[in-house]
Order: C-alpha cells, then structure tokens, then sequence
C-alpha cells in the first residue's frame, strides 16, 4: 500500500519523529496511524534501553510557583545541543506545570504522573525516539508556604523557589529574594536550619585554625627577636631553599629550627581556652552572616541583611524555605 504525504505529515505531527522514519512505520503498518505511533514509540524504548549507561549530566533545570506552592523540575540529557532544544524545554515545562497543577510532593510520585492520558515515563521514552539522546528526570523539589516565588536564571540551568510566611508578599521582593538564592547559593534559610553537624565542623576549624595563628605569632615574634626574618623560616622546604639561595646560613637555619620546635611547643600547651573559644565563635558567626539566608547581605544594597530588606517591605516578613538546582558546579 502506497503512503501519502498527507499520512506522513499527519505522523510527523502527532509524534514530531523524521520524515524516513514515518514513512517506514506506516509502510510497515499499511497505513495504520495507531499502529505506526506504537511503532515509533517502540522504536524510542529501543533507544533508551540502548542508552542506558550513558550520562546524562546536561538538561533544563526549570521553576514554578502557584499562590502557595513552587517546584522546580530538571530534566537531564547527554548534550547541550539538545538540552537547548525548544521542543526539549516546551516538555520540561509541561512536566513542570504538570507538577505544579497536582502539587506533586517527589520525584516518584512526579514519574506516576499521567499527563494528557500518557504516563510521563511514556512522554520521556517518546522524546527519547525523537532526540535519540539518553533522557531522564533528573531532580524535583518543591515547597509549600504561605506565599511563594520563583526564579529561573538565563540559560535554563539554574533555578529556586522560596517560600514566605506571609501572604501577599510583593513580587519584586519576592524575586529579589530568589535572585539571591540563585547568586549567592546560603546553605540554610537560617542558622537554626543549618546542620549541626556542619556547624560543628566549622568550629572545630575554626578552633584550629585560630590555635594555629596564635601559635604562628608567637613563632614569628621568637624569630623577629633573635634577628631572623620569619618569612625565610615558614616551612622546612622554604628553610633548605633560602640555605641554597644564600639568603640563610646553615647557622641561622639551624637556630631557626630550635626557635620554631621550641616556641611552638610552649605555646600550644599555653594557649588561653576562653581567647580561642571567643575567636572561633567569631569565625563560626562569620560563617552564619556570609552563608545563612536571612544573615546574609542584600546583594542590592549591601547595608541590609536579607532579613533587614523583608522586614522593611513589610512587617514581619521572613523566608522559611527555599530550594535550589544548578546542573552547572557552583
């Protein structure tokens, strides 16, 4: 049976596959529509179990908010190329808005998603077909608050959503709010969110680092004292270089080394606790004010915390939650 070009358009339409690739599903099926959009869709699963270990680590990262709910949704694919495709970013967005629509609460639930009476595995395996690329969910977060906003940076691979524990919240602050996520990247909305954990870590280093100064100054004074240049003597590898360039006697290195071993020795066991604890507490709250949302400082106008700027627009106002995806390395 002869296949039209009327048939194949309408083929091509309904399934966006090539022209050959039509033409060949509706000779195989005598012209059956049906049959020939199961065909291709066939053909997609065969490219996806074919391209199974393959890595799919571009994609479009997209968000979304609606009254008191947002998401994000990233959709992974193996080049750029596609990942910059309309039809690839028009199905992101219909996985989004889908999302959106059923407030979809994870990952899981958004794969048991039916969208238009297909499933979304189905959507993706058609896309699949198209692309002959590997394609797959990558990530899904989403919140739900009061009041909530969103906020997608040029290039369609980085996104957040915030949430708010107010209603009414106006839309320029709240997109301010989002940009800041987006630049300056907080690990926690504030510092009763941060882990404990990382809050330890950060003074455990804090209190060695600031141990390790104490210590330093103390060497370098030792040093400067007996008329020895501390920047000549800041490791053993510096030591036996400065030896070889002249600008340190075998002398002066050798005392040089009996000062560092003896000052450093004394002074850690002598280090006042309640200095170094009041340091590293000082460091730790450094940590907070560059890397906590609401303590961080307004990108626009670097004399308000993020916090400040809420409670200027409006009494009361605090974010509560925030989500954030890059594909790109930060």
């Amino acid at each position: 049976m002869a296949v039209t070009m009327a048939e194949i358009t309408k083929l091509r339409h309904l399934t966006s596959a090539g022209l050959m690739d039509c033409k060949k599903a509706l000779a195989e099926t005598n012209g059956d529509i049906d049959a020939a959009v199961e065909i291709l869709r066939k053909k997609g699963q065969a490219v996806a179990a074919k391209r199974e270990d393959r890595e799919a680590s571009e994609g479009c990262v997209l968000a979304k908010n609606d009254a008191n709910f947002a998401a994000i949704v990233a959709l992974n694919c193996e080049t750029d190329f596609v990942a910059k495709n309309a039809g690839f970013v028009a199905l992101t967005q219909r996985l989004l808005d889908a999302a959106v629509a059923n407030r979809v609460r994870s990952l899981d639930e958004l794969k048991e998603l039916t969208i238009d009476g297909m499933s979304v595995n189905d959507i993706i395996v058609e896309e699949v077909g198209k692309t002959g690329e590997k394609i797959e969910l990558g990530m899904y977060e989403c919140l739900e608050a009061p009041s909530t906003t969103s906020y997608n940076h040029l290039g369609n691979k980085l996104s957040t959503i915030v949430g708010f524990n107010l209603e009414g919240v106006d839309y320029q602050v709240g997109r301010d709010i989002a940009m800041q996520v987006a630049s300056m990247n907080p690990v926690a909305v504030n510092r009763e969110s941060v882990p404990e954990a990382v809050v330890e870590s950060e003074r455990t280093v804090a209190i060695e680092k600031t141990k390790e100064e104490q210590v330093k100054k103390a060497v370098d004074a030792a040093l400067k004292k007996a008329g020895i240049n501390p920047n000549l003597c800041d490791s053993e590898a510096h030591i036996e270089s400065n030896i070889a360039k002249g600008w340190l006697t075998q002398e002066e290195a050798e005392k040089a080394r009996v000062i560092i071993k003896e000052t450093a020795e004394a002074k850690a066991a002598n280090l006042p606790e309640a200095m170094i604890q009041n340091i590293a507490t000082g460091r730790v709250n450094k940590f907070f004010k560059e890397n906590v949302l609401l303590e961080q400082a307004y990108v626009k106008d670097g004399e308000l915390t993020i916090a400040q700027y809420l409670e200027k627009s409006m009494k009361g106002l605090v974010a509560v939650e925030f989500k954030r995806v890059n594909l790109n390395q930060d």
